[in-house]
C-alpha cells in the first residue's frame, strides 16, 4: 500500500497560497524595519538611445544649425550636434523614412515616409513631436524639395505629377504641375517617377524635374509650360545643378555623368563615365554600374568638385563600396566598408546661388557614419566622436553599473586614450550644434559590452550620455593559428569562437572576469603599467565526475551541473573531498583531451588596462566536448572565482542526505544529442547580422529547465545563479562565515560554507575548503538573482578587496607587505553586532522570497507571476532605498519593496520580441535600465520618478538661435543690368486666392501634437510646471507685444488725424461762411 505524505500536501496548499500578492509566512521579525520606498517614487519612461541608427535610409543636414538627421527603415529618426547632443523620434506607422528636408535655421524637419506620408517635425523643444501630416491617398511619393527661406515644398510622385504644400498650414496647393504637360505632346511613353525636383539657383521661377526615364525638363512655374526639354537614353537617378544657373549634371544607370547647358536641349555638353575604360578606337566606354548620385560644388578659387556614389566597372568583382571624388584633373577614389546608403556635401554657404565651398562629405552607410575632410590632401577622414561603434562586433552580453567609485572612469579613459588610433583629420568635428543638457547627475555609470570577437568594451554613460573609454581584446590570449590536428576540436564551434558569453566585473577591486562560448575563463586584473609576460598562467581542468563507478545524471559534464572554487592564481590545483570527487588535471594523458582553443606559448606584451592573470579551460573528455559555463561569480577578498561547469562537486554532494530528487544513474553518453545535432552546442548570437538571419522568426522559445516537460527533468538540474556573502552558514550559527549561495534551475538555494586560510603565504599553499550546509530555500522556477540585507534593510554588498597596482616595481617582500597591509574584506557585515539577524532575498522565474537568518524561516513571499517567467532580476539600490526589479517575458516591468515584497510598480512597457532584449537587459541602482533595442544600438530607460522629472534638463537642446548668414552680393553691374538671383513671389502663385484648393480626396491633413501643446502634454513634475509657467509667460509677453503694436498704431492713427485736423483748420479759419 502507498504511503500518504502529508507534508506534501502542506507544500501543496503553501504554493497555492503563493499565488497571493505578498503574504508574510513566519513571524514578524522585521516589523521594526521601516520600508521608505512607495510606488510613487517610480514611474517608467525612456530616457536616451546611442548607437547606430539600425537599417538608415535617408539623411539630411541644417548648414546653419549644424545638425544631421538620419531617417530608418523602422521609422525611426536620430538627431545629430554636438557630441553628446542626440535625440530620438519615431513615426507611429513604423514605415521606412524616404527623404528628410530641414527648413534651414527654422528650427523644423519634413519627412517623407514609404507610406505616402509627409510630417513637418518641430525641433525647438527637446523632446521633438509633429506638428503636421499629411497622408496621400491616390498617388506614392517619390521625391520632396524645400527650397531654401522658402514655405513651399514641392511633392514628386510614382505617376510623375508634381504637388506643392504650404509647410506652415500643411494644406495641398491647387497649383499641379502634370506630367502630361510638362513631357513633349508627341510623347506617348510615360516618363516614369519624379526622381529629382530643384529650382534653378538663379531663377526660383524656373523649375528642374528629372523623370527617371532619362527626360529632364525646364519648367516655368509663371506660364506654367516647359520651357525646355533634355532628352537622354538611360534612366535618371539624380541631378545637381552648377551656382550659376547655367548648367546642370545628371548621373544615369549606365555608370554615366553627363553635364547640360540650360539653353541647348539637344546633346549634352559633355559625358563622362568616370570608372569606365576607354577604348582605343574611340567607341563608348564600355558600360558600368549605376551611379546612385551625384553633387556639383563650386569653389571660388579653383576647380568644381563632382562628388559621387556608385558607378564601378562590373568586371571589379568583390570590390568594396566607393565614393569618387572628381576635383580637376583628379580622381580619388574612396573605399568604404559597407554599402552606401546616401552622402551629403557640406559646405561654407546654404545659398544655392554662391559659391558652394564645399569643405567636408558626410557618408551614411549601411552600418557606420564617415566624414570625409576635403580641405586636407589625401581627403582623411574625421574622428568620429558620436559611440557608433557599438555593432563593430555583434554584442553577445553586456552588464551595467550605476555609483561607481569615483576613480574608476579617470583609470578606464587613461589606459583607452593610448588606443586611439592616428591619422585623422586635424579639423574639429563639423556637426556641431546644439547645447548641451544643464543636468547635475552626481554619480558615474560605467555599461560593459562583451562582443562577437572577443572584445570587451568599457562605456561612460554618466550624464545620459555614451562615450567609449577602453576596449579589451580577449582574442589575444589565444593562438588564432590552428593546426589541422586542432581543428577536430572545434568543429562543434561557431565561427565566432572568441565570443563572450557572460562576464562578471568587481568595480572596486577592478577585477573582471569573462567567459567565453569555447569553454574558458579568463581573469583580467587592471594595471596602469606595461608589462610582459613570458607564460600565460594557465589552468586546465578534465571534467570526469564518477560515482560508485557509474557516471552521474546527465554525466555532469551537462551545463551547469557543478562548481568549482579555486584557488588564487598562481597556487596549483587542488582538490578536496572524498575519492568520488572528479579529478582536476593539466595534463592530457587520456585521448582527446585538448581545449577547443589553444592557449599562446610565446610572450605576450600587455599595455595598461586589464591584464590577463589567469585563463581556465574545459578540455574535451573521451572525444566528448566540454559544456558552455552558464554562470559566473567572481570575488577578489576571498580570491576566489565561480563558474558552472569546472567541478569538483557535483548537485548529489551539495544536496547530501537531503536530495529531493530520487536521481537514476545512468550513462551519459545515452542521453547525449546525436553527433548530427551539433548545432545546438553553438552560442546563438543575439544581433546576428548577417542579411539572411535577419528575417528569421524572433520569437522567444523557452529553454529554461522549469519548462521541461520530460519525466527525467529532475536529473537535468542546473546551476542557474551564484552569490557570495558572509552569512550565517547553518541554521542557529551565532557567527558570519564566507558563504557561496548555489540557485539552481529547479528553484533550489543551496549554501557552501568557505574556510579560507590565513591571508599571505599560507593563503597561496593551502586549499580553500569548501563544505555544503545543506538546503536554504526553495521557490518555483530557475533563480535569478540572490541578495542578504542587513538587520536595518540595507543591501549587504559582496566582500572585496581594494584595488591595488598589481606589477609593483619594489622587490618580493616590499610587494608582500603591501599586499598584507590592505584589508581582506572591507563588507559592512564585518561591522555588525553578532546578535543581529539578516534576511536573505531570493528572486526565481516565478517567485521571490525573503529568508530570515539565521533561523532560516521564510518571513516573505510573492508570487510575481503565474503565467509568464522573470527573463532578468536584480536587488537595487533606489536613492530612498531597497527593492527588486523584474522583468517579465510578457513585456512587464515590476519592483516589490524589501523586505516586505509589496508591489510597488507595474507597468506593461514592452513585449518580448527577440531573444535580444532578453539576453541584454540589465537593472542597475538609482532607477537605471538597459537594453539592446536593435542591433547596433542601446536603449536606456529609468524606472525612478526622480530621474524622470528631472530628464527634461539633462536632455540637450538641438536648436539654438543663429543668424542666418547674409545673402551672397549681386553686385552693381549685375544689379544695373537684370544679372543675379531672380526671385519669385510664390505666395501669389501657389496662394489659394490664385491656385484654388487642392482636390480633398487626393490627401488626408492631419494636425500634431507638436509645439505648445505638444510640450505641454510632455513636461511633468517640477520641469513640467516650470516648462508650463515659461510657456505662459512666452503666450502672455506675445499678446502684450500685440497689444503695444495696437496702441501704437492707434497713437499714429490718432496723431495723423490729429495733423489733418489742424491743417483744416488752419486752412479755413480766414473764409467766411458763404465761401465754403
Amino acid at each position: 500500500m502507498k504511503k500518504f505524505n502529508i507534508r506534501k500536501v502542506l507544500d501543496g496548499l503553501k504554493e497555492v497560497s503563493s499565488s497571493t500578492p505578498s503574504v508574510q509566512v513566519g513571524p514578524q521579525e522585521n516589523h521594526l524595519i521601516q520600508e521608505t520606498l512607495q510606488s510613487e517614487h517610480f514611474q517608467i519612461c525612456k530616457t536616451v538611445r546611442h548607437g547606430f541608427p539600425y537599417q538608415p535610409s535617408s539623411m539630411a543636414f541644417d548648414p546653419v544649425q549644424k545638425i544631421l538627421a538620419i531617417g530608418t527603415q523602422s521609422g525611426a529618426l536620430r538627431l545629430f550636434g554636438r557630441p553628446g547632443v542626440e535625440c530620438y523620434c519615431q513615426h507611429e506607422s513604423g514605415a521606412a523614412v524616404i527623404q528628410l528636408q530641414f527648413l534651414i535655421n527654422e528650427g523644423a524637419l519634413v519627412s517623407a515616409l514609404a507610406d505616402d506620408s509627409v510630417h513637418l517635425w518641430n525641433l525647438r523643444q527637446k523632446r521633438p513631436a509633429i506638428l503636421h501630416s499629411l497622408k496621400f491617398n491616390r498617388e506614392r511619393i517619390t521625391f520632396c524639395y524645400l527650397p531654401f527661406q522658402s514655405k513651399w515644398l514641392y511633392i514628386g510622385t510614382e505617376r510623375g505629377n508634381i504637388h506643392i504644400v504650404n509647410v506652415e498650414s500643411f494644406m495641398l496647393s491647387g497649383y499641379v504641375i502634370m506630367w502630361n504637360k510638362a513631357i513633349e505632346l508627341s510623347s506617348k511613353a510615360h516618363p516614369g517617377p519624379v526622381v529629382h525636383i530643384s529650382d534653378n539657383p538663379m531663377d526660383e521661377g524656373k523649375l528642374i524635374i528629372g523623370f527617371e526615364s532619362g527626360i529632364v525638363v525646364l519648367w516655368d512655374l509663371k506660364s506654367k509650360k516647359a520651357d525646355y526639354r533634355y532628352t537622354y537614353d538611360e534612366a535618371i537617378h539624380s541631378v545637381a545643378w552648377h551656382h550659376e544657373g547655367k548648367q546642370f549634371i545628371c548621373s544615369h544607370s549606365d555608370g554615366t555623368l553627363t553635364i547640360w547647358n540650360i539653353r541647348g536641349q539637344g546633346k549634352p555638353i559633355q559625358t563622362i563615365t568616370p570608372h569606365g575604360k576607354q577604348l582605343k578606337d574611340g567607341k563608348k566606354p564600355e558600360p558600368c554600374k549605376p551611379i546612385l548620385k551625384v553633387e556639383y560644388k563650386t569653389t571660388r578659387n579653383g576647380d568644381p568638385f563632382i562628388i559621387l556614389s556608385g558607378g564601378l566597372s562590373y568586371d571589379t568583382v568583390g570590390r568594396r563600396p566607393c565614393l569618387t571624388v572628381m576635383y580637376g584633373k583628379s580622381t580619388a577614389v574612396l573605399e568604404m566598408d559597407y554599402p552606401i546608403v546616401d552622402f551629403l556635401t557640406l559646405c561654407e554657404t546654404p545659398y544655392p546661388n554662391d559659391f558652394q565651398e564645399p569643405y567636408a562629405v558626410v557618408v551614411l552607410l549601411e552600418k557606420d557614419l564617415v566624414v570625409i575632410d576635403l580641405a586636407q590632401n589625401g581627403y582623411p577622414v574625421f574622428e568620429n566622436p558620436y559611440p557608433l561603434t557599438i555593432h563593430e562586433s555583434p554584442v553577445t552580453c553586456c552588464e551595467y553599473f550605476a555609483d561607481c567609485p569615483v576613480d574608476l572612469i579617470p583609470a578606464l579613459y587613461s589606459v583607452g586614450s593610448r588606443q586611439k588610433r592616428q591619422g585623422y583629420s586635424k579639423k574639429e568635428w563639423p556637426i556641431s550644434g546644439g547645447n548641451w543638457g544643464q543636468g547635475t547627475q552626481s554619480y558615474s555609470e560605467i555599461i560593459i559590452t562583451g562582443h562577437a570577437d572577443g572584445t570587451v568594451k568599457f562605456w561612460d554613460a554618466s550624464a545620459i550620455m555614451l562615450q567609449v573609454l577602453y576596449k579589451l581584446k580577449t582574442a589575444k590570449v589565444f593562438d588564432r593559428n590552428r593546426s589541422k590536428e586542432d581543428k577536430g576540436s572545434a568543429e562543434v564551434l561557431d565561427e565566432d569562437p572568441f565570443a563572450i558569453q557572460i562576464m562578471t566585473w568587481c568595480p572596486e577591486s577592478r577585477m573582471l572576469c569573462v567567459a567565453g562560448v569555447s569553454a574558458n575563463v579568463i581573469i583580467y586584473r587592471f594595471s596602469k603599467l606595461e608589462v610582459i609576460t613570458e607564460v600565460v598562467q594557465l589552468l586546465e581542468v578534465r571534467m570526469q565526475y564518477e560515482l560508485n563507478d557509474i557516471e552521474s545524471p546527465d554525466g555532469v559534464g551537462g551545463a551547469g551541473e557543478q562548481t568549482s572554487a579555486l584557488p588564487t592564481p598562481g597556487a596549483s590545483p587542488q582538490t578536496s573531498g572524498p575519492p568520488s570527487h572528479p579529478s582536476t588535471s593539466s595534463n592530457n594523458s587520456d585521448g582527446g583531451t585538448v581545449p577547443c582553443l589553444k592557449v599562446r606559448s610565446t610572450s605576450l606584451k600587455q599595455s595598461p588596462g586589464y591584464q590577463v592573470d589567469l585563463v581556465v579551460q574545459l578540455v574535451w573528455v573521451s572525444g566528448e566536448p566540454p559544456q558552455q559555463i552558464t554562470s559566473l561569480a567572481l570575488n577578489s577578498s576571498y580570491g576566489m572565482h565561480v563558474k558552472t561547469v569546472v567541478l569538483n562537486l557535483g548537485t548529489v554532494e551539495l544536496y547530501g542526505s537531503n536530495d529531493p530528487y530520487q536521481r537514476q544513474p545512468r550513462s551519459p553518453r545515452k542521453t547525449r544529442q546525436p553527433s548530427g545535432a551539433k548545432m545546438s552546442r553553438k552560442l546563438s548570437l543575439p544581433t546576428e547580422l548577417k542579411p539572411d538571419l535577419d528575417h528569421r522568426d524572433n520569437s522567444f522559445s523557452r529553454s529554461r529547465s522549469s519548462s521541461v516537460t520530460s519525466i527525467d527533468k529532475e536529473s537535468r538540474e542546473s546551476i542557474s545563479s551564484f552569490h557570495f556573502c558572509e552569512t550565517f552558514a547553518r541554521k542557529g550559527d551565532s557567527t558570519l562565515t564566507p558563504c557561496l549561495f548555489v540557485g539552481t534551475s529547479l528553484g533550489t538555494v543551496l549554501a557552501l560554507a568557505l574556510a579560507l586560510p590565513p591571508a599571505g603565504e599560507q593563503r597561496q599553499l593551502q586549499p580553500v575548503i569548501i563544505s555544503p550546509t545543506g538546503l536554504l530555500v526553495r521557490l518555483k522556477g530557475a533563480i535569478m538573482r540572490m541578495a542578504i540585507l542587513d538587520s536595518a534593510g540595507s543591501l549587504l554588498p559582496p566582500a572585496y578587496e581594494p584595488w591595488y597596482e598589481p606589477n609593483i616595481t619594489a622587490d618580493g617582500e616590499e610587494r608582500e607587505k603591501v599586499r598584507k597591509r590592505r584589508p581582506v574584506s572591507v563588507s559592512p557585515s564585518s561591522s555588525q553586532d553578532l546578535n543581529e539577524s539578516q534576511y536573505a532575498v531570493v528572486c526565481s522565474e516565478k517567485q521571490a522570497k525573503v529568508i530570515s537568518l539565521p533561523s532560516q524561516t521564510c518571513i516573505y513571499k510573492h508570487s510575481i507571476t503565474e503565467t509568464s517567467f522573470i527573463l532578468q532580476a536584480n536587488v537595487v539600490q533606489m536613492s530612498q532605498g531597497m527593492c527588486v526589479a523584474c522583468f517579465c517575458a510578457n513585456g512587464h516591468i515590476m519592483t516589490l519593496s524589501l523586505p516586505g515584497l509589496r508591489p510597488l510598480m507595474d507597468v506593461n512597457y514592452l513585449p518580448l520580441t527577440d531573444m535580444r532584449i532578453a539576453r541584454t537587459f540589465c537593472f542597475t541602482n538609482l532607477g537605471q535600465a538597459m537594453y539592446l533595442c536593435s542591433p547596433t544600438e542601446i536603449q536606456r530607460i529609468t524606472y525612478s520618478q526622480e530621474t524622470c522629472e528631472n530628464l527634461q534638463e539633462m536632455l540637450g537642446e538641438l536648436f539654438t538661435p543663429v543668424e542666418t548668414p547674409e545673402a551672397p552680393n549681386r553686385g552693381f553691374f549685375k544689379g544695373l543690368f537684370g544679372g543675379g538671383a531672380q526671385s519669385l513671389d510664390r505666395e501669389e502663385l501657389f496662394g489659394e486666392l490664385v491656385a484654388g484648393r487642392a482636390s480633398r480626396s487626393l490627401a488626408q491633413h492631419i494636425p500634431g501634437l507638436g509645439g505648445i501643446e505638444g510640450m505641454k502634454g510632455a513636461a511633468s513634475g517640477v520641469v513640467g510646471d516650470l516648462a508650463r509657467a515659461r510657456i505662459a509667460l512666452d503666450e502672455r509677453g506675445q499678446k502684450l507685444g500685440e497689444l503695444e503694436e495696437r496702441t501704437a498704431a492707434m497713437m499714429a492713427s490718432a496723431d495723423t488725424f490729429s495733423k489733418h485736423a489742424h491743417e483744416m483748420m488752419l486752412k479755413c479759419k480766414d473764409k467766411k461762411w458763404y465761401q465754403f
